[in-house]
Order: structure tokens, then sequence, then C-alpha cells
């Protein structure tokens, strides 16, 4: 990683999210020549900009990706580029649909257009898990924000720049995830609300997600996608595992705790990370699956690196048929995350 890194000038929008500054952090280990974070929040920035006060390589754009030239600015020079910058609440995407176009969709292709205007090495996009057969507003814009990053490598022309995508689920401590929301239900003497008791999600934390979305950005030849292999668990056991540890009173039991509210607005009770067509041409890397693209591009791109590893395992890559975690691995993850 040092060798690919060190010198380079790289840029990450939505740098100020959980997953955005963590790759900023990661990054700083191995030399980059600057880190530019872009984001639209200012107060994110003020914050972030507190804890790099003495690190003189990262530099704040406050920018969106819906505002290419402002892009421009953040760009110029740049040599590669992590789009992490989304919306991605399932329920705020459902009642403000086109705002995830724009961010989602036309963001994505803006950072695709300037990307290629300054010839820029590789940009490497942050998916979910919910692109697969998505159900929702949210998934299915992050599905077409998979396919212009894989399209563009079809018409970039002589352009070195390489563009592909990783794929991942929950992360644990993300901003507006399960694990913080039950964390806070459970200190404040709330009940934990649970939309579903059989719901299952993939999980890990963010600094193995950053980890494999470093190792795919160098692996990548062009038009990939990456699923990073993901434990799964069942959302009640999370929730129940929360209660028992950050609970020091625990004067009722665990079902007494509970609220079961109902499947929200798009979401689905088990999530994929890999479809069964795309599991056709996919292969095995050990830790990560690639699944590579529906039309093989053209003779510039030798994807000869990946035949020595074995296809993927045909069929749906599910929450639901892979085993879950029981709660004392459940524990021992979210002690690694450090939330316990």
């Amino acid at each position: 990683m040092e060798d690919f890194f060190r010198g380079k000038t790289i840029v990450v929008t939505g740098g100020t999210g959980s997953i955005g500054a963590e790759i900023v952090r990661q990054l700083l280990k191995y030399n980059p020549k600057v880190v530019r974070v872009f984001s639209r929040g200012e107060n994110k920035q003020f914050y972030m900009a507190q804890d790099f006060r003495n690190e003189r390589r990262v530099r704040f754009f406050i920018g969106d990706v819906r505002d290419k030239e402002r892009l421009e600015r953040a760009f110029e020079n740049a040599d590669i580029i992590f789009h992490a910058a989304a919306l991605k609440h399932v329920p705020a995407c459902e009642y403000n649909p086109f705002e995830a176009v724009k961010t989602n969709i036309i963001g994505t292709q803006n950072v695709i257009d300037v990307a290629m205007q300054y010839n820029v090495e590789r940009v490497i996009a942050i998916s979910t898990d919910k692109a697969a057969n998505p159900s929702n507003t949210m998934g299915t814009t992050k599905l077409m924000m998979e396919k212009l990053i894989q399209a563009a490598n079809y018409y970039k022309g002589n352009r070195r720049t390489v563009f592909a995508c990783v794929r991942f689920g929950n992360v644990i401590g993300s901003r507006g995830s399960e694990v913080p929301l039950f964390v806070q239900q459970v200190r404040e003497g709330r009940k934990l609300q649970i939309t579903h008791r059989e719901m299952t999600r993939f999980f890990m934390t963010i600094s193995q997600a950053v980890s494999l979305v470093f190792r795919a950005a160098a692996r990548a030849v062009g038009g990939e996608v990456f699923i990073l292999k993901m434990p799964a668990l069942r959302i009640y056991d999370l929730a129940r595992v929360i209660y028992e540890n950050c609970n020091p009173c625990q004067d009722r039991n665990f079902a007494e705790a509970v609220e079961i509210i109902g499947v929200r607005p798009g979401e689905k009770l088990h999530e994929e990370l890999m479809t069964e067509d795309e599991s056709l041409r996919a292969r095995d890397l050990g830790d990560m699956f690639v699944i590579l693209p529906m039309i093989l591009l053209d003779q510039n791109f030798d994807y000869s690196c990946y035949e020595d590893y074995p296809p993927a395992p045909v069929g749906s890559y599910s929450s639901q048929k892979t085993r879950l975690l029981n709660r004392e691995e459940i524990a021992e993850l979210l002690k690694e995350a450090g939330v316990l």
C-alpha cells in the first residue's frame, strides 16, 4: 500500500462521512503528497480539521458533487479519487427520490467527467449491498452509480483513468446506523426499536472496510465490482448484545426492552452482496469476490490477473443464506469496533 499511495494527490468525496473520514485517516499512514477532503458539511469539516490540525497534508474543500465547477477545483492535479459521497439513508431517499438521483447518479457522472478531464489515475467508488437486486430508491441509485462507473471505462479513450467499484454492507458505528442508535436508546432507558425479529444484515468494522477498499483500489484493472466478504448477523441478536453490555441496571429482561416497529419503507428483510447472475462472472479472491464486467473490455484491459483464482460459488451471496454470528461473536466484533 505504501508504494501505491506514496507521493500521490488523493481526493476523498464525502470525506467527512464515516467511511470517508476513515479513508483519510488510513491514507496518511502511506505517505501521500496531499489528501483533499471534499464534502458539503462545513460543521463536520470544522471538527475534522481540529482532529488534523497538526497534519499539513490534509486540505479541506467545501463543495457538493452536484457542482461540477467545484469538483474541477478539487480534482486538479489529482492522482486517485475515492468517491464516497452519497445519500445513503433508505427512508430519506424513499421520500426524496430525486435528491438521491441528483447526488448518487448525477453527482457520480460529474465525478467521472472531471476525473477524465484531468486524466486522473483511478477512481474507486464506494457502493452498497443495497445495489444488488435493489428494492428501494437508495439501492437503485447506487446500482446506477455502479453502472456509470463501469461504463466510463468503455468511453474514456486513451486516458489512463481506471474506474472500479467496491460494494459492502453495514459498517459498525457509521452515522445513522443501528449500532449507535441502539446504544443511545439503551443509555437513555428507552425501548430498542427493531423493525423485524428475523431481519439480517452484513456487518464489519470501519477499519476493516477501508483496508479492503485500499486493496481493491490497488488491484483494479477497470470495470470490476469488488465484493468484500463480511460476516452477517440477526439485528435482534445485535440489539440484545448491546442491551446486555451497555445497560448497567438491566431492571427488565430484553424482551420487555424491545419494541417491534415493522419494516421501514424500502427496507428488505435480508440483504445481498452479490446476485446469482453476478456470481456467474465472479472470481473468489479469498477475502473478497470480484465481479468482472458483463462485456469484457478491449485489449487495453488485461483480466488475466484473475485467471488463477477459482470461480465464485454460483448463487446469491445473501445475509439470509450465510452463517450468522452468534451473540459471543457479535460481542467480539463490537469490541473490535470500540463500541463495547
